[in-house]
């Protein structure tokens, strides 16, 4: 039986962070969490039902009431609100627009961080949390955390490859969005998207993603040989 191993992996958008996190979670046996689609539901579901998302008390008065559940197999992770699948739904430009106002509220972080916490405790053999503040604030004690970086450029390059149809804005647009969001992410008061003083940092501007995956799959094995050698 391996050892269980909790991962956190943080860093803004563009970074390679899910297609890694994901790959690196299937190979190892691990669980996966996609923490930025919980806040992603929470937004649709602020949207839906009509919350002002530009108002934090209303945002704050409404946290409670959706109900999210994460399902953690790293082959096919679900998301669902109020038991309807939102993995469609929540990559919309819309909600890609909005989330970092709502994520903000201390109401919604709190919340959403209890939900992360139990889900990584109740993870059989561990698990890879990816996000924003997961070294820093949601699991500041998990055995290994990593911090992705790239330049602007090569993240704007990536996201455009994401986006489908008249989302697929043009380069220059999508990078503004994103050092816009990464501004936004990094000067909030609430648990801000920032490297733990012990995370290992991985540039990805110019590796591949099978490079990022290989780099951080060796990463995971040291660190659960470290444990088992102490165990």
């Amino acid at each position: 039986m391996e050892t269980a191993v909790i991962v956190a992996i943080d860093g803004p958008s563009g970074t390679g962070k899910s297609s890694t996190s994901k790959a690196v979670a299937a190979k190892l046996g691990l669980r996966y969490l996609d923490t930025g689609a919980q806040y992603r539901a929470i937004t649709w579901w602020m949207l839906t039902n009509g919350v002002d998302t530009q108002d934090p008390q209303a945002i704050a008065l409404a946290a409670a009431k959706p109900v999210i559940v994460s399902g953690t197999d790293p082959s096919a992770p679900t998301i669902t609100v109020d038991g309807l699948d939102a993995s469609g739904p929540i990559r919309t430009q819309d909600v890609t627009s909005k989330v970092s106002a709502v994520s903000a509220v201390p109401e919604v972080r709190t919340l959403i961080t209890e939900l992360q916490r139990s889900i990584a405790a109740g993870a059989e053999g561990g698990i890879v949390v990816e996000g924003r503040d997961i070294g820093t604030t949601v699991l500041p004690d998990a055995d290994l955390k990593i911090f992705l970086t790239a330049s602007a450029e090569a993240r704007a390059a990536r996201r455009s490859g994401e986006l489908k149809g008249k989302e697929a804005a043009d380069l220059a647009a999508t990078k503004e969005a994103l050092i816009k969001r990464d501004a936004a992410d990094s000067g909030r008061k609430t648990s801000p998207l920032a490297k733990a003083d012990d995370a290992v940092e991985v540039d990805t501007t110019d590796l591949t993603l099978d490079q990022v995956i290989e780099c951080v799959v060796t990463l995971v094995e040291e660190r659960r040989a470290e444990k088992q050698a102490a165990a």
